[in-house]
């Protein structure tokens, strides 16, 4: 058949209208085809040969043959009409021929035989309309579009001969052949035709040309028409393969033509249509939709199959492992089949703990055969979620075991952000580290202008959150600070001195050193006073030498101070406590 052309549906409709033409002659060698031997030739084949030679026709007045035939309506199909023409096989008429009032059976009619088609059966022509005897009821029947009888007589230069009481000719285009071996195979059969031309020469010749081409549209036109009536959305029908595309297969269902699309021939995936179809093969398709308007009809093969979703609540269930192949990839995933027509997607996040993954590209190929762990179940959305990563085990989940707070970790940088380095700890395991938690000695702006990625660094775990998936570490907590030098100096019952910087009622905060301070416990006979606020300018340098004196344990040179503790003061304490984990100071007063 040929293909609908949507951007000229009536050149489409012309030439769809050609290839379902009647064959007008006997069968004949198809070219590559063996001749039969004369061995391999049965009685029924030689009966059929005799009959196509010496058909039976009426005799006419004059005592010659008649290629009209006349027989009896025997039986009526959706399509066709069977009639009795005298031999041990009925002839076939189409339906539409008889228009708006179908025969009934035991009607006579008058037809001509054409030959036999692949079933066997003789196909016939109507005689509805009688030869033309003169040139007259020739002119009569041109003012009027009759339909005439013809008989094809010899193929010319450009077309055919046809006898219509008169020699007339009939040009290729307008023969409803294909190509000239069917042209040829016209000869010797009988036609309808209607004259397109006729004019009267000089010499009281005729010039006549004939069109067999129009009649034969008008009727499978009549017959579209009236199939399409016949059709209804939701029937089921048989049809025939005429071609195949790689959008889908055309198919003929009782001669009209229904696309059946790709999408609409299996439940699963398939990349072309001759995949599954074949031209010529025997189906049974749904008529999924008909458009009044333009008279195509769309048709499914799939949905005469059960739909494999309605088994998926019963098959599958979330967490389950599955295998599956991959059909194809996206941007943003690949989709695996489970089973024929049911489809899962594993998203690109789902594909890996250890990296991660910008393209399915990365990690699979088409055609893979993969293990998968069922994430999420839509059923009303045909969708499931799967997981290839969740296969190898989640690493997180003894990650506060292997990684506790406070042990020392060591990684190479995978990435930089303005916040600050991701350190890998292990495959599918990464641990952030803090813009503040770099460098101790100095504000640090940017990560990158201290780090570089795949640089191997240490750190200290300050935070673990397997649920989150987070884990915080520390550089500058490893580095040693005064704070680390001042705890490696000291132990607990050493006398030191300190200024007093803050006060409270029951608790004052002293600084041992730049950046060293400690807390003390005052005790409730020791009330606070705060010291008077200074009228004067500050000597600093003189303060600053007193600490360098004072702070690492030596004798006070200062005058004797007051029994009550006063913001500002410098003091003697003892060291009462020392705790190198949280790196904390406890002293008390002493004098």
């Amino acid at each position: 058949m040929s293909e609908i052309n949507p951007l000229n549906p009536e050149v489409a409709n012309e030439e769809a209208v050609a290839t379902h033409l009647p064959q007008e002659s006997e069968a004949s060698v198809t070219v590559g085809e063996e001749a039969p031997s004369e061995s391999s030739i049965s009685f029924e084949d030689e009966l059929a040969a005799y009959e196509r030679e010496n058909v039976r026709r009426p005799v006419s007045d004059d005592g010659a043959r008649s290629n009209q035939i006349n027989g009896i309506v025997v039986s009526i199909t959706a399509d066709a009409v069977l009639v009795d023409i005298g031999y041990k096989t009925e002839g076939t008429l189409p339906l539409s021929v008889f228009g708006e009032k179908p025969p009934a059976i035991g009607d006579k009619l008058l037809v001509t035989s054409k030959g036999r088609n692949e079933e066997g059966y003789y196909d016939l022509s109507l005689q509805r309309v009688a030869q033309p005897k003169d040139i007259s009821s020739l002119e009569a029947a041109f003012a009027a579009g009759s339909t005439i009888p013809g008989t094809v007589t010899a193929a010319v230069k450009g077309g055919l001969s046809v006898d219509i009481g008169v020699r007339a000719f009939m040009p290729g285009s307008r023969s409803g052949a294909r190509d000239a071996a069917d042209l040829e195979k016209l000869v010797g059969t009988e036609i309808l035709c209607r004259i397109i031309k006729l004019e009267k020469e000089e010499d009281e010749k005729v010039d006549i040309v004939v069109d067999r081409r129009v009649v034969l549209e008008e009727e499978a036109a009549g017959l579209k028409t009236r199939r399409y009536s016949e059709l209804a959305e939701g029937n089921i029908v048989s049809g025939t393969v005429r071609s195949l595309m790689d959008f889908g297969a055309f198919v003929e269902i009782g001669g009209v033509d229904g696309l059946l699309h790709i999408s609409d021939i299996s439940w699963t995936r398939i990349a072309n249509p001759s995949d599954v179809l074949t031209a010529g093969q025997q189906i049974e398709v749904k008529i999924l939709k008909i458009d009044p308007a333009t008279k195509r009809i769309g048709l499914g093969l799939k949905q005469l199959q059960p739909h494999p979703w309605d088994a998926v609540p019963g098959t599958y269930t979330v967490g389950e492992r599955i295998t599956g192949t991959v059909t194809r990839l996206t941007d943003f995933g690949a989709f695996v089949e489970l089973s024929p027509g049911v489809e899962g997607m594993i998203h690109v996040s789902e594909m890996s703990w250890a990296k991660k993954v910008r393209k399915p590209e990365d990690m699979l190929k088409l055609g893979d055969t993969v293990e998968a762990v069922i994430l999420a179940i839509d059923t009303a959305a045909q969708r499931i979620g799967l997981g290839l990563k969740q296969t190898l085990g989640d690493p997180w989940a003894d990650a506060p075991a292997k990684f506790p707070v406070g042990s020392t970790v060591t990684g190479p940088v995978s990435s930089l952000t303005k916040f600050g380095a991701f350190i890998t700890l292990a495959d599918g395991i990464e641990g952030m580290v803090h813009v503040s938690e770099i460098l101790a000695e100095k504000r640090v702006e940017r990560p990158q202008d201290v780090l570089r990625t795949g640089q191997v660094v240490q750190a200290k775990v300050l935070e673990v959150d397997a649920t989150k998936r987070q884990l915080k570490l520390s550089m500058k907590q490893l580095i040693p600070t005064g704070l680390d030098e001042y705890l490696a100096e000291h132990k607990p019952g050493d006398t030191v001195t300190a200024r007093i910087v803050k006060l409270d009622s029951t608790s004052a905060r002293i600084e041992l050193g730049e950046g060293i301070f400690a807390t003390c416990t005052l005790k409730a006979a020791e009330p606070v006073v705060e010291e008077p606020k200074a009228t004067g300018a500050v000597d600093l340098s003189a303060f600053s030498s007193m600490l360098k004196d004072k702070w690492k344990g030596g004798s006070s040179t200062t005058k004797p101070k007051s029994e009550t503790p006063q913001q500002g003061q410098i003091r003697n304490f003892r060291i009462t406590a020392i705790d190198p984990e949280s790196k904390t100071i406890a002293v008390e007063l002493v004098s």
